[in-house]
């Protein structure tokens, strides 16, 4: 299924409008799956905005082209090809009707039309219309579609597309159709179809302008008791887009289709969304807090979609963020109202610091490596690999940060603006930014860079403090240091940042904050500075004593920040910050700082001490039963090898990962009787509830058996990780007891307590696809050791006959498990890890390309590391170069090696 076309750089500078616009598509399906024969009918009008052509140059890929007519005669000028049909000739407008055949049983890539479970699906952003029919595929072409269905009534009861059900009956020969009207324009990239045997929970609700609505629910029958938590998240995030944004949903009806082979989360099609199982299907028994919690995120996220993407979609694919980016801001800014509602700062900040965590991991990681691309990225090979944690990740901190300078009244503003302007076309982010600057009176212009410049800045901060004067300067420098030479090149200017500064006395609490050349102090104690130079300089006056700075507070800005505080400074912060945010930044910075100082030593031979005072800043917040839970869970939680890895001047795996286990057992031992108290006290007895409030008892009480599993003596965490495994009510606290079990084991090659788990937990779960993904994982992220390594417990399990490389939520949790979370084992010193990915990206670029990419990208920093590591790295990246076809590998391996 690889495309061994040569690749062609496409470049957004080189965008020009369609020569021919579609106003009307209607697509006939018969359904069979080695040979589904699609039957496509367009109103086709010359664009008077683009150049002329005098041929209609259409996408299509793996198609078996039959027949083209004109206005209902025969066409003879039409010549199919690799990518696509050309019609010679054409007239100005036109209706044209083509023929074609595709083979969904055998499209291993999930992109188009497929087969999967015995039911049909398709997948179509961003690319994957051209493989279902002849087409302009591109988002700037946006039509409305009536879809007829045609398929075996036995095989295929159920048969869905956008928009509303128009009519339904039975046909002869056993087979039915069904037909259906998107009655919005909308490009290729949105059009969905499913047929199988699939069962529905069904909710009716009233919008808020009091219209009856359907929402459905889709699964195979086996999973209809795991739907309930979806149907609820979806309902939820309908009536806070229309609080929050005034946004009702416009369709009759709404449709969520779970399919188990799916290369995304979901997608967003028009009125049905097709999502992966995994963000569909929870109960207590086989989903996690985390796995209740994503769910809720993922719905919210493609049912706002609906406005953000559909109704207003992207001129082109370099303004995917435009799309995505808002997006993401807004499912995070409804998970954070759905835990705190918008004034308790405490559980929202809980999110913020989760979204937080998971864009400096990732995203800062891709803007420092061969990968880095501005939000708005100027060209591409192939789309598929923008689909990043810049364009999603840090384009929401983007749109965050208009929100940040206007407030949510403002920002609302900027959303209705955006609307009223642009409902049911394709735009740019430009578009967007100007519509946010004119609802607000501000001039943008500046703002702009953080569309156009890849990188991560930096953030320098020099304070002083006059006490003659009492007045406090505060010096920001914005640069971009040694950002990686994909980043340095797109770099035009200083970016206007806001940057959340607050002034903490010596008893821990805030002081006021007044402006040099202001009448009075202002009445918030957390100041926004509209920082645009490289250099500046905020004076704040009245200042009666010298403050520590809380910077950049609730991360305003998608930014590094270098300022030298002392370990007292940051243990201070940790203790007294009233930003819950900076608080828990407070201890992440004192605990990194120890970290790398531990790994540095250990590189080199040096025994490893960890000082008492890093401990006694831990064993306070472990003991504050001020702090709520949840928060206590994040804070103590140690920043990840992989994070610690990437500050090193050099990533050495194996000394992070020895420095950090040395102070989790340090942790562990010196605060031993703290740990088992904090379990006892946040056990949740009785029926599992997923409530944040439940979900946070439940973190720090299993954060705190993982603590003593790093026991000297790990037998009293033994006892209790297996009473809980066989007590357990629910996936969260089995699925944490089971990985404290084989943590607890690992120093010791193996344990009689942790196999036995291990095999119950298959036993138990064999029948639940999901939950056997976590299986495999937790297996694949386990510590292992010298006697037993990991790899050796991974190869074996490629073999399991519940392993498939051809469903990608199996390969992930597996493969993905280990090449990207299991650094210290994956990073061996014997090559054996990169040998083991080079295989399995060769032998994924065959069946989906798509995941094969995504697999690729985990050596991308390979000239990060020491020379031994680096060295293999590079042998293995040179193997996959030498023996991929498809553009979505060659484009990560190619970048990486150059």
């Amino acid at each position: 299924m690889a495309d061994t076309a040569t690749p062609n750089v496409i470049r957004r500078a080189d965008y020009a409008p369609p020569a021919f616009l579609i106003d009307t598509v209607a697509l006939e399906f018969d359904l069979v799956p080695e040979r589904t024969v699609v039957r496509n009918t367009m109103r086709v009008r010359r664009n008077p905005d683009a150049s002329h052509a005098s041929n209609l140059e259409l996408m299509g890929e793996q198609l078996e082209f039959v027949s083209a007519a004109i206005d209902g005669a025969a066409f003879a000028n039409a010549h199919a090809h690799e990518h696509g049909l050309t019609l010679d000739n054409v007239p100005d407008n036109f209706e044209l009707t083509l023929t074609s055949i595709c083979n969904p049983a055998e499209n291993t890539t999930l992109s188009g039309l497929y087969v999967s479970g015995g039911n049909f699906f398709t997948q179509c952003e961003a690319e994957g219309f051209r493989r279902i029919t002849y087409f302009l595929d591109r988002p700037d072409v946006m039509a409305t579609f009536t879809v007829t269905l045609r398929a075996s009534k036995a095989d295929y009861p159920v048969l869905l597309s956008n928009g509303n059900l128009l009519e339904e009956g039975d046909l002869p020969d056993g087979r039915h159709f069904a037909r259906w009207e998107d009655p919005f324009r909308k490009p290729s990239y949105l059009f969905a179809l499913v047929a199988g045997k699939l069962v529905a929970l069904e909710e009716r609700v009233k919008s808020g302008s009091g219209k009856e609505k359907l929402l459905q629910v889709w699964v195979e029958p086996h999973d209809l008791d795991k739907t309930r938590h979806a149907m609820d998240s979806l309902i939820n995030s309908i009536r806070w887009d229309e609080a929050r944004f005034g946004l009702e949903l416009d369709l009759d009806r709404f449709m969520i289709v779970a399919v188990s082979d799916f290369n995304m989360g979901a997608m967003e099609n028009k009125g049905l969304n097709i999502f992966n199982t995994k963000y569909v299907l929870a109960n207590p028994e086989t989903a996690t807090d985390t796995d209740f919690a994503n769910i809720e995120a993922v719905v919210g996220h493609e049912y706002f979609h609906n406005w953000t993407g559909n109704r207003v979609t992207c001129r082109d694919w370099f303004q995917l963020s435009l799309k995505e980016g808002l997006t993401v801001f807004r499912d995070q800014e409804f998970s954070a109202d759905m835990a705190g509602g918008a004034t308790d700062e405490a559980a929202r900040a809980t999110k913020r610091i989760e979204d937080v965590r998971v864009l400096r991991q990732m995203q800062f990681a891709e803007d420092a490596g061969p990968m880095a691309h501005p939000v708005r990225p100027e060209s591409y090979v192939e789309i598929n690999n923008f689909y990043t944690m810049t364009v999603y990740e840090k384009g929401s901190e983007v749109v965050r940060m208009y929100q940040t300078l206007f407030g949510r009244d403002g920002f609302r503003k900027g959303m209705d603006l955006y609307f009223k302007r642009h409902d049911g076309q394709a735009v740019t982010c430009d578009d967007f930014r100007h519509a946010l600057a004119d609802a607000n009176g501000r001039d943008l212009a500046q703002f702009e860079r953080w569309y156009s410049q890849a990188g991560t800045p930096r953030v320098s901060v020099r304070t002083k403090y006059d006490a003659a004067q009492q007045r406090y300067s505060v010096t920001l420098t914005q640069g971009y240091g040694d950002a990686a030479p994909a980043a340095r090149e797109t770099q035009k200017g200083p970016l206007l940042i806001p940057f959340a500064i607050g002034l903490i006395g010596k008893d821990g609490a805030d002081l006021p904050l007044q402006l040099e050349g202001e009448t009075k102090a202002s009445n918030s104690t957390t100041r926004v500075l509209d920082f645009t130079q490289t250099e500046q300089t905020f004076t704040f006056v009245n200042v009666a004593q010298e403050p520590l700075p809380s910077l950049l507070r609730n991360f305003s800005a998608p930014v590094i920040v270098e300022y030298d505080y002392s370990a007292d400074q940051l243990a201070f912060l940790l203790a007294h910050d009233s930003d819950p945010f900076n608080r828990w930044e407070a201890g992440q910075r004192l605990a990194t700082r120890e970290l790398l100082t531990l790994a540095g030593r250990a590189a080199t031979g040096v025994p490893l001490q960890l000082d008492d005072s890093v401990v006694a800043a831990f064993a306070r917040v472990l003991t504050d039963e001020s702090l709520s839970p949840s928060f206590r869970e994040l804070a103590l939680m140690l920043p990840s090898e992989a994070y610690l890895a990437e500050q090193m001047a050099e990533s050495n795996p194996a000394a992070v990962h020895a420095a950090r286990q040395f102070v989790r057992k340090r942790l562990a031992n010196a605060l031993r009787k703290d740990w088992l108290a904090v379990y006892e006290k946040h056990r949740t007895p009785g029926a599992y509830e997923a409530t944040p409030e439940a979900a946070g008892h439940r973190a720090l009480k299993n954060l705190a058996l993982s603590y003593l599993a790093e026991l000297d003596d790990p037998a009293e965490a033994v006892r209790l990780a297996s009473a809980q495994y066989d007590a357990a009510n629910n996936m969260t606290d089995r699925s944490a007891a089971l990985s404290a079990l084989l943590n607890a084991a690992a120093a010791n090659g193996g344990s009689v307590e942790a196999q036995q788990a291990l095999d119950d937990f298959y036993r138990r779960f064999e029948k639940e696809p999901l939950v056997i993904d976590k299986w495999f994982a937790l297996q694949a992220t386990q510590r292992g050791s010298a006697q037993r390594p990991v790899i050796e417990i991974v190869r074996k399990l490629m073999a399991h006959p519940a392993f498939n490389l051809k469903n990608p939520n199996r390969a992930r949790s597996l493969i993905f498990s280990f090449c990207a979370a299991n650094p210290a084992q994956f990073h061996a010193e014997d090559g054996s890890g990169y040998a083991f990915w080079a295989d399995q990206v060769i032998a994924l670029d065959a069946i989906n390309p798509q995941v094969a990419a995504r697999l690729a990208r985990s050596l991308e920093l390979w000239r990060r590391f020491t020379p031994t590591l680096r060295d293999g790295m590079r042998a293995a990246l040179e193997k996959v170069a030498s023996q991929v076809k498809s553009r979505d590998v060659r484009e990560i391996v190619e970048k990486a090696l150059a």
